[in-house]
């Protein structure tokens, strides 16, 4: 049954918006003077993909974020796990959201739900909301029966991974900050403050220092060509992203990420950890191993990684386990296999690939405080450095004009 969006004045003139489910625009409409309200507008809410099934394109800010993401499943899950029916569940959490786009996706998945289809069908009508592998979790949820179970257990994993998101970004925010403001600094001093300064000496004939010199030079020509190495920069990033988009040098570049130095070990870290939680918690829903693989690899950021997945996952097609095919490819740690390779052998793989995931999430976050403590000192050198140079150059024609003068 299809959801309607609608705008209504009721009996004191109060204005009232919200959602309701009916065949029509015109049963809407009924069903709202019924209620004793008089629709003003009566909206039907569409799905987020076509005709032919490709996704819709929306505006700014029309899209789930992931903290709304991990509500709703959260909210969801323990409403199942309290007993409630999925149609009465997503009432109640379509009465507690806020943001007027959570109202009206929630009433379009509950819509279609009611008319019959499958959960997991309805969502696959918002893909840019729910990824594949949060599809394909709540499609085994319905298979075995224990949705609410998945559901709990894909909320987990959506905290867990927002909570390492944040905490990388958060260790990172600092030195970028510090970066900024230094740039700000020098470009100031250079374009700003020393002209002023040293052009009062350049007036008197004087012979400048070496390095006051040279500080000159710099500085007339980030006023005369900033702007336009500034854009040279931008011009060259955004060609560097366009050829990024060839398969081929994206595939070389990713594979120079990985042994990369200080950084190699960070990116391997972070997409191992991607891979060995989404997978935990995949075979963990009683997803078949070969389709977990594949979803495990689709959540991965580094495209010589997940070569390396579809290799591996050649080989368990063909009968091999899954720690021998993994240690075939390099870039998995060793204490991923072992724990993998144990699993397997005491048929706990889902408990062993969770340890292991807890265990790289944790190895991400100290290389990431690692690097981040790195940055902070060096960038404040950097910048101490330069700042010291600008007043060395300020300050050398003042004595000099102070030893003349004794």
């Amino acid at each position: 049954m299809p959801a309607f969006r609608y705008e209504a004045v009721d009996d004191n003139g109060a204005t009232k918006k919200g959602v309701v489910n009916a065949d029509s625009p015109r049963s809407a409409r009924a069903d709202l003077r019924m209620q004793g309200l008089t629709p003003l507008n009566v909206e039907a809410i569409s799905a987020q993909v076509d005709a032919s099934g490709a996704a819709k394109s929306r505006g700014l800010g029309e899209k789930l974020s992931q903290v709304e993401l991990a509500l709703f499943t959260r909210q969801l899950a323990s409403l199942l796990e309290a007993g409630l029916p999925l149609e009465q569940a997503f009432t109640a959490l379509l009465e507690q959201a806020e943001r007027p786009y959570v109202r009206d996706l929630i009433a379009s998945i509950r819509a279609e739900v009611m008319g019959g289809a499958p959960f997991s069908d309805a969502l696959s009508r918002h893909p840019r909301d729910f990824a594949d592998i949060y599809r394909a979790l709540v499609a085994s949820g319905e298979q075995i029966g224990h949705l609410a179970r998945v559901l709990s257990r894909l909320a987990d994993y959506i905290e867990r991974r927002n909570a390492l998101v944040q905490k990388v970004r958060l260790a990172f925010t600092y030195p970028a900050i510090v970066t900024v403001v230094a740039f700000a600094i020098v470009i100031f001093l250079l374009t700003y403050v020393v002209p002023q300064i040293v052009s009062v000496f350049a007036n008197t004939k004087q012979k400048l220092p070496l390095l006051t010199v040279m500080m000159l030079g710099v500085s007339n020509f980030v006023r005369a060509y900033g702007i336009y190495v500034g854009l040279a920069l931008i011009g060259a990033f955004w060609m560097w992203r366009r050829a990024l988009q060839q398969p081929d040098l994206k595939r070389r570049w990713h594979t120079w990420l990985l042994t990369a130095p200080i950084y190699g070990k960070f990116e391997r870290s972070l997409n191992t950890a991607r891979f060995a939680s989404t997978l935990a918690i995949t075979t963990g829903s009683g997803v078949p191993i070969l389709r977990a693989l594949d979803t495990s690899r689709d959540t991965l950021s580094n495209v010589a990684m997940k070569e390396l997945v579809e290799q591996a996952s050649a080989s368990v097609r063909e009968g091999v386990s899954l720690a021998r095919a993994l240690s075939a490819q390099k870039h998995f740690p060793p204490m991923l296999i072992h724990m993998i390779r144990a699993g397997e052998i005491t048929g706990e793989l889902p408990a062993m690939l969770e340890r292991a995931a807890n265990s790289q999430q944790q190895d991400l976050e100290r290389r990431t405080l690692t690097i981040a403590g790195l940055l902070e000192p060096v960038l404040i050198l950097a910048m101490g450095v330069v700042v010291l140079l600008i007043v060395l150059a300020v300050l050398m024609p003042i004595i000099e004009i102070n030893q003349l003068v004794r």
